[in-house]
């Protein structure tokens, strides 16, 4: 066909392209033919007066150029002037070149056809898609040329074709033959057509992709097409992405976004959009449709995951009109709506919601009884919502969600929380808790939610859902105690003390070897919450050989051997703090001073002050090194002296102690770490007086406190002192009463500073130092009663305020 076309005409002469089909013929042609100005084959030829014959459009043009440049009108050929510019059409002329055109048409499309294989050359398959696209550019007709001759089955066969060219030729072609032409469309729409130009999308050359997306536009726009475009894998995956590309040119971005606004009629392609990131159509639609559509948008998005950052957009969007669809008659509505405001709630979407005034329908649901009340399924939905707004940290005090003012924290709803609480099955149970949970998170709201449950008593139906078979129920249960556990320590003790059996159940979290949980770290925490001085259930945990379980753990978190570390602190700061309570009942229980030297708990909490970052770890460590020690003079072995014998009661002069060696300088007995739990062993001091230069006062304070111990009555303070002095202790409790950081802090301070400057070396170098004397006065004026006492004493050490006892005996 190139040998037919090309040897008719000069190719190089004719740089229009559009043009060059024009002058392929396979008859001659006749000069009549020819419009003398255009020198192409005329359409419409018309005849002058003076019998010259034009295409119609050129002479006009020639006309109007010689009326604006002022020249008289003349024939283009003979240039003599015209009496009249009357166009008469020439029928019989523009039948022939019909006649002819026809009959060359048919020969060249002809032509095409045998050139359409994939046999023939590239070169001879371009030419003839090229005049496929010129014959269908010229007029509709020939569009039904093209479609009864079968050739658009043939393009589509060039699509496989080898070569990118003719690829990228054949899409173009297709695209223009379908430009307004339903039949063509309906042609491209049989078989897998539509999903071969799809798999153009994903290929690596741009113009091809190009093609492709011009020819899937064009498709688009037929209903029928856009739901065969949806259904093929990954097509509307592939547009959306090429819609926001930034690598692609221009013209593919805008194509492709004009695809996908034709495939939103189609609600199939709207739910497929919005599970690749398109939510705009579902969104228009959930807002501007039919009640039907609004429902069917609803449920779509129901079943979507949305990031956090997406559902906040969406409840911007539509929040206010699914609030609406909630509270509307028909369940399938409310359902709808419900499912849907669950995918979009969420932490950071949760102001937005309760702008848009979802508290009051939602409460509403979950309290209704009769007639209009919810399925229970759906009310766990209301639940679930209800959880992911009130653990945004909103303050829920002031925000109505029912009449006379009543919030989600009034008496009366969190009564009813608690009575659903009790009467529904685990997973509503579960969401109920969890809304609990978020309620006693806030400082704002914990209280009135903690005067509640008193009031209902409930405290022991929420114990025992640490007993909950379901994990999730068991998590919320124990969260809900650790927040109420600062509030209601002692009841949740007495609950827990009891026979039923929750605390060995939550201690069975607590020491489950599963790596470290969230439900782990929460146990932990509520059992570190409850009062450390309540000698039964201490009592209980070291019966129930909890504290050796603990230890274990420690221990293994200590070796750098449990999995989890996202909870890892909260986890071992609840632990420490679990076992510190053991400390505390060393007077009353001579089982736990047992546990303590079997276990050598003193070594453990001296390597625990060393946990730097975990200042809670650090502070309970040294408030239970603090009674140890105090306990150590109540422990130590003092030495059994020989009587006196014969000769000493003669001789007086004989009567002379012996001298026993290896004692300890503190306590006169015999002491060891794991025996007695004396500081000076383990290298406790130093550690201590190392935590004094601490940044946080509550470590400082801690540690104070338990190097106190070493200048307690009845130990030898005067060797306290010397071994506060040997690690160079002295300067930074010094330094404490100086800094003045906290009132506690300061009492500790006075009253260190006091038993240090008994000390009269130490109290003659203390007495020039103004900054000393300048905070033991603040202390005499300023503090509590009973520390100003102990800095009067102070300074009458250091000659700051006279010593009138010697004066005034009787006084005092």
């Amino acid at each position: 066909m190139a040998g037919s076309l090309d040897g008719s005409h000069d190719a190089g002469s004719q740089s229009d392209e559009s043009h060059q089909f024009d002058r392929l013929h396979i008859e001659p042609i006749y000069d009549a033919f020819v419009c003398p100005l255009t020198k192409q084959v005329m359409r419409d030829p018309v005849t002058l007066e003076n019998g010259q014959t034009f295409e119609r459009e050129a002479i006009e043009n020639w006309f109007k150029e010689c009326r604006e440049n002022g020249r008289k009108l003349v024939c283009p050929l003979t240039q003599k002037e015209l009496r009249s510019t009357e166009l008469k059409p020439s029928i019989a002329l523009r039948n022939t070149i019909e006649e002819w055109t026809a009959r060359n048409e048919a020969a060249q499309l002809d032509m095409a056809r045998r050139s359409l294989n994939l046999g023939s050359s590239e070169s001879d398959i371009v030419q003839a898609l090229k005049y496929i696209q010129h014959i269908c550019q010229k007029s509709r007709i020939n569009k039904h040329v093209v479609r009864n001759a079968a050739l658009v089955p043939m393009i589509v066969e060039m699509l496989k074709s080898g070569s990118r060219r003719v690829r990228c030729k054949a899409l173009d072609t297709l695209r223009i033959a379908v430009e307004e032409d339903e039949d063509v469309k309906e042609i491209i729409g049989e078989g897998d057509t539509v999903r071969t130009i799809v798999k153009f999308l994903s290929h690596e050359q741009s113009k091809e992709r190009e093609e492709a997306v011009s020819l899937l536009y064009e498709l688009s726009k037929s209903e029928a097409l856009s739901e065969k475009i949806g259904s093929v894998n990954g097509a509307i995956l592939i547009l959306v992405g090429m819609s926001s590309s930034k690598s692609e040119n221009v013209l593919t971005v805008e194509k492709a976004e004009k695809t996908l606004e034709n495939l939103e009629n189609c609600e199939n392609n709207v739910r497929q959009m919005a599970e690749n990131g398109r939510l705009q159509p579902l969104l228009t639609k959930l807002l501007e449709g039919s009640q039907e559509t609004k429902l069917s948008m609803a449920s779509l998005l129901g079943e979507l995951a949305l990031n956090n950052d997406v559902k906040v957009l969406v409840a911007k969007r539509v929040g206010f009109a699914l609030i609406n669809l909630m509270k509307s008659g028909s369940i399938l509505s409310r359902e709808a709506a419900l499912k849907a405001l669950n995918q979009i709630s969420c932490e950071a979407s949760a102001k937005v919601l309760v702008d848009a005034d979802i508290l009051p329908p939602l409460v509403k649901d979950l309290f209704t009884v009769g007639a209009n009340q919810l399925p229970m399924r759906l009310k766990e939905v209301s639940a679930t919502i209800l959880a992911h707004i009130v653990n945004s940290g909103i303050d829920f005090d002031g925000i109505p969600v029912g009449p006379d003012h009543r919030t989600l924290v009034s008496e009366d709803i969190i009564h009813n929380l608690l009575h659903l609480i009790s009467n529904t099955g685990p997973a509503i149970e579960c969401k109920l808790l969890q809304v609990l949970v978020g309620l006693t998170s806030s400082p704002a709201t914990v209280l009135s939610v903690v005067a509640a449950i008193k009031s209902s008593g409930a405290i022991i139906s929420l114990v025992q859902f640490i007993e909950a078979p379901q994990r999730d129920l068991r998590l919320a249960s124990v969260k809900l105690l650790q927040n109420l556990s600062p509030h209601m320590d002692q009841e949740l003790a007495d609950a827990l003390r009891g026979t039923v059996g929750q605390l060995g159940s939550l201690m069975r979290v607590v020491t489950e070897n599963v790596g470290i949980t969230e439900e782990q770290a929460a146990a932990a925490g509520l059992l570190a919450e409850l009062p450390e001085r309540d000698l039964g259930l201490t009592r209980q945990m070291l019966d129930d050989n909890a504290f050796q379980q603990i230890i274990y753990r420690v221990r293994r978190i200590r070796q750098g051997e449990t999995r989890g570390i996202r909870f890892v602190t909260p986890y071992l700061e609840g632990l420490v703090r679990i076992l510190a309570r053991i400390t505390f009942i060393l007077p009353d229980e001579p089982g736990a001073i047992q546990l303590c030297r079997e276990d050598n708990v003193a070594a453990l909490f001296i390597e625990l002050l060393q946990s730097n970052g975990l200042d809670n770890v650090q502070v309970v460590s040294a408030m239970a090194l603090e009674n140890l020690s105090r306990e150590s003079r109540n422990l130590t072995r003092l030495p059994e002296l020989p009587p006196p014998g014969l000769c000493s009661s003669i001789f007086p002069c004989f009567s002379k102690q012996p001298v026993i060696t290896g004692l300890c300088r503190l306590h006169r007995g015999t002491c060891s770490l794991r025996e007695t739990f004396c500081l000076l062993e383990g290298q406790a001091v130093e550690k201590l007086v190392a935590l004094l230069d601490h940044t946080n006062e509550k470590v400082v304070e801690a540690a104070l406190a338990a190097l106190s111990t070493l200048l307690e009555d009845g130990i030898d303070i005067e060797q306290g002192v010397a071994i506060l002095c040997e690690v160079e202790g002295i300067k930074p409790i010094l330094n404490v009463l100086m800094e003045k950081r906290t009132d506690s802090l300061r009492r500790w301070a006075v009253w260190a500073v006091e038993r240090l400057l008994r000390t009269e070396d130490i109290a003659y170098e203390v007495s020039g130092d103004q900054n000393v004397s300048t905070a033991l006065v603040d202390a005499f004026q300023h503090a509590d009663y009973r520390t100003r006492q102990i800095a009067e004493r102070a300074l009458k050490h250091v000659d700051k305020i006279p010593n009138f006892s010697g004066i005034f005996p009787n006084m005092g």
